[in-house]
């Protein structure tokens, strides 16, 4: 059955038209795009700010210094290379082990030393940045999975999606890769979306290719009832990163490391509206009751403590 707009407007859900004329555009100014649209800004500004991000190791910004590739990437056993300014998980390779002369993908397929230079190339010649601009290409840490995900997740390392506004998180949802997404935690592939609840970091039910579901297709694993660890430091991370940009309306991705805890992978300035599938609940409330206050907390550990004894509370209008 499909919904009609009065009943979708009861139900508070939001739409892309109003996502971008009433939240985005009027709460994000331009100048501050940049600043998250670009991942080595982002990285640089979060380390200065003391939010912890995966560790940034070397940087090929000219095609010349591909020539030395190779050594660059030779103290690292296992590293993540991505284009600073690609979107939706473009181009990004994940390598964990090196083989005589050639890299180990994630997906277990080999590459040498041509292919790697080749697709470095690639990223500096702007073919997965926005607007196919000249662009950086980024070697960092490989985050080591988390064990608590294992039974729902797909080979790839699952992710925390918060979505914050005015410097309050209002919602989130843990993205589950799945064998159709090929081990990433992107739902437009295919991963599995499911909705956490602010106040408690426990997940409740689940979509994938829109359909609801509470088990993940791959593992069997019920995605249910789990609760989320270090839930109040990930909203924390969250609020942080929305001053540490400047922008009223963003998207926070946050992975779990086994060894280094929450580390924020990436900030979006247009952040999906696919949280509201994975919740069952519109974002509407919860937006404008939060853009109805009229003055926010100062402190982070406030707005957190807001969103968790406040906004949790709030249903579908």
């Amino acid at each position: 059955m499909i919904a009609t707009p009065r009943q979708l407007r009861e139900l508070g859900i939001v739409g892309m038209n109003e996502r971008n004329a009433d939240f985005i555009q009027k709460y994000n100014r331009r100048a501050f795009y940049p600043l998250v649209d670009d991942k080595l800004k982002t990285k640089e500004l979060a380390i200065k700010h003391g939010i912890a991000v995966p560790e940034l190791y070397t940087v090929i910004e000219i095609e010349r210094e591909i020539r030395n590739l190779a050594e660059r990437l030779e103290p690292y056993g296992s590293f993540v290379i991505k284009p600073a300014q690609g979107s939706g998980g473009n181009g990004v390779w994940v390598v964990t082990d090196k083989v005589r002369d050639s890299w180990r993908k994630a997906s277990g397929v080999l590459v040498g030393q041509g292919a790697m230079e080749h697709y470095v190339s690639n990223i500096l010649n702007g073919m997965y940045s926005l607007g196919g601009l000249p662009d950086k290409a980024m070697v960092e840490y490989m985050v080591q999975f988390d064990p608590f995900f294992e039974s729902v997740s797909y080979q790839g390392v699952p992710d925390i999606r918060v979505i914050v506004f005015r410097g309050v998180p209002i919602a989130a949802m843990v993205r589950l890769p799945t064998r159709r997404s090929d081990g990433k935690a992107n739902l437009h592939q295919g991963a599995v979306g499911v909705g956490i609840y602010l106040d408690s970091g426990e997940t409740g039910r689940g979509v994938s290719q829109g359909e609801i579901t509470g088990i993940h297709p791959d593992t069997g694993g019920s995605t249910r009832g789990m609760t989320i660890p270090h839930w109040d430091k990930m909203l924390d991370l969250s609020a942080r990163c929305a001053d540490m940009v400047g922008l009223g309306y963003i998207g926070v991705d946050i992975v779990l490391d086994r060894y280094k805890g929450p580390l924020v992978l990436e900030l979006n300035a247009r952040p999906g509206l696919n949280v509201q599938l994975a919740n069952d609940t519109g974002l509407l409330h919860k937006l404008r009751h939060v853009e109805a206050m009229s003055s926010i907390p100062e402190s982070p550990a406030e707005r957190v403590q807001y969103a968790q004894q406040v906004l949790a509370t709030l249903r579908r209008a």
